[in-house]
């Protein structure tokens, strides 16, 4: 009776299960969403929903290899799945085989060396290692474990496959690491590829603890150089990326971001460090952000403007003493003077240019300014002067109407007088956010020959911080004046700083992209959408860079020295927070608290 109930119980189990089966069976599950609608299966190759696929095993390894092997091919920009099989082996039964393997080896080292034979150093260096591992496996300092690693490519065609292929193999063939294609055996060597936990090719080597440390391919290192400027935290690991930025082959700087990613943050927070290691500071300043910095430093802050009472006067010759070349320190001022031109009464026919020219040339003899470098210390001629000879000059008409506004027009005075003030130690702002915007790359372009016309004179370490350098690279003369700045900054014991958020304006210049070339060092903090393209190309990040980019928070991104680069996020201790804000809501604050 007892039977009977049990059957009939069991036989409704059943169909109840059955019928649980058939209802699942008419829905869709994961599974129906991830499989591929085809495969393909080639002796060499798989054939996976228009991708070809295929499927490679590591053969053997050398006996020495460096941790972080991996990363040339963790960092290949190709879609690849690797997969590590680890096997934990018995230490006693690998102890009974080494203790046998090693009575061997000793056993034709006491027979050769009882024959005479010349002695065999492979055999000795095997005994050797056996011992040595022996030793290391007795004290529990290494394990033993059957490791087996896979590869798996996809590719759009078969060349790129090929292709694809012959870079893995040449990658790790230089490193003695030899694979083989899993020939006859695709389908399990993609399955064995898979996050399933499978290993159907089952194709093991020996390796201890420390050899299978070496295979782990999340590595970190520390990019620093252990002194100088805390740049910031490396996200990888939480250690510090100090650099000394005089101490690398050149000395400068870019900075791309979007608008409040960060960028004069960070500039700000290097500035006030670098100060304390006796760097003065120079800043272009369009925006106004440096003012509180320069205050709290003790700093000159220098408001470019139609009001202001600080004038530099475009003419001015550097002071580079009594041995230097007065005809060559002539030329060259004549050279920056006709780029100045070209930003000032707009883009010069070659018949305009040579007119003026010869203006520039006739308004330094007026002042008895010559090749001779003694007359360069009479004053310096004014915009007055250039106009004047340019009235007088037949088919300069043109040129002497449009130089008007900036002799008595508009813009007169602001770069038609003596320059009135010299560069100072520490920290120097220049603000040019009271000028109108067309004066804006003008003025920039007058500041920057009057600070390089200074430091030439007196060398000393310096940093020149360029806020929204894009601006200058608008015009082609002073896209050209800048690069030539961060070409020659070097010899002159300048650190060039170019900060920027218009990023397309800057690296659509060919003299931004050398800029970039010039530049030893590169921050990159949260980009656009619109920009990470263009970035992504000109430093050759991967597909995981240009994500980080686009999801970092403000003050987090990349930060490159040299070939190296790291994950940064900028930290500041709450005293420096409160100097080099930049946040709207906490520059009001501090406004309201200090009754400013």
């Amino acid at each position: 009776m007892f039977g009977r109930k049990k059957k009939i119980q069991t036989a409704e189990e059943q169909a109840a299960k059955k019928a649980v089966e058939n209802f699942e069976s008419g829905l869709i599950s994961v599974r129906d969403l991830i499989a591929p609608a085809a495969m393909e299966i080639k002796n060499d190759r798989l054939l996976l929903n228009g991708k070809f696929v295929r499927s490679f095993f590591v053969l053997t390894y050398p006996q020495y290899i460096e941790t972080n092997w991996l990363a040339p091919l963790i960092n290949y920009d190709v879609n690849i799945d690797i997969s590590m099989h680890i096997y934990p082996v018995d230490n006693a039964n690998i102890m009974r085989v080494l203790r046998r393997k090693v009575s061997e080896m000793e056993s034709s080292l006491r027979i050769n060396e009882e024959k005479g034979a010349i002695r065999d150093p492979e055999l000795e260096i095997a005994y050797n290692d056996a011992e040595e591992l022996r030793d290391r496996l007795q004290r529990g300092i290494e394990k033993f474990f059957h490791y087996a690693l896979y590869f798996t490519i996809y590719a759009s065609t078969e060349e790129e496959l090929d292709s694809v292929t012959s870079h893995i193999e040449t990658t790790l063939g230089g490193q003695l690491v030899y694979t083989k294609q899993a020939l006859l055996q695709m389908e399990q060597g993609f399955n064995s590829s898979l996050p399933l936990g499978l290993d159907e090719l089952d194709v093991v080597r020996n390796m201890t603890t420390s050899s299978v440390g070496t295979t782990f391919p999340f590595t970190s290192v520390d990019l620093t150089t252990g002194k100088g400027v805390l740049y910031g935290i490396n996200r990888h690991n939480n250690s510090l990326i100090l650099f000394d930025r005089f101490e690398l082959e050149n000395a400068n700087m870019v900075v791309f971001a979007k608008s409040g990613g960060g960028k004069s943050y960070a500039i700000k927070l290097e500035v006030l460090r670098s100060m304390m290691f006796d760097t003065d500071v120079i800043v272009i300043d369009p925006e106004n952000e440096y003012k509180a910095l320069a205050d709290a430093v003790g700093g000159s802050y220098i408001s470019v403007s139609l009001n202001s009472e600080k004038r530099i006067n475009p003419f001015d010759l550097p002071n580079l003493g009594t041995n230097a070349d007065g005809e060559k320190v002539l030329r060259a001022s004549v050279i920056t003077l006709m780029g100045l031109m070209n930003l000032m009464l707009g883009k010069l026919t070659p018949e305009e240019e040579a007119l003026m020219e010869k203006a520039l040339m006739e308004t330094y003899a007026l002042k008895d300014i010559t090749g001779d470098i003694k007359t360069h210390q009479n004053p310096a001629p004014t915009m007055e002067d250039l106009y004047n000879v340019l009235g007088n000059m037949t088919g300069a008409e043109s040129l002497a109407l449009r130089l008007t506004k900036y002799t008595t027009g508009t813009f007169a005075g602001v770069f038609n007088q003596p320059t009135n003030f010299e560069l100072d130690r520490g920290l120097m702002v220049f603000s040019i956010r009271d000028l109108e915007d067309t004066l804006r790359p003008i003025a920039m372009y007058v500041v920057l020959n009057y600070i390089w016309n200074k430091i030439r004179f007196d060398m000393k370490k310096r940093m020149l911080v360029i806020d929204e350098a894009w601006i200058l690279m608008q015009y082609e003369d002073s896209a050209k004046f800048l690069y030539s700045i961060a070409k020659r900054a070097r010899k002159y014991y300048l650190g060039l700083t170019t900060i920027t958020q218009d990023i397309e304006d800057f690296l659509g210049s060919k003299y931004g992209k050398a800029v970039v070339a010039n530049s030893s060092l590169q921050l990159l903090l949260r980009q656009s959408p619109a920009s990470i393209d263009i970035v992504a190309e000109t430093f050759n990040l991967t597909q995981g860079e240009k994500f980080l980019l686009l999801e970092s928070n403000v003050g987090e991104g990349l930060f490159f020295a040299g070939t190296n680069h790291a994950a940064i996020k900028v930290v500041a201790s709450y005293i420096e927070d409160r100097i080099v804000t930049s946040d709207p809501s906490q520059l009001a604050e501090l406004r309201n608290l200090t009754g400013g």
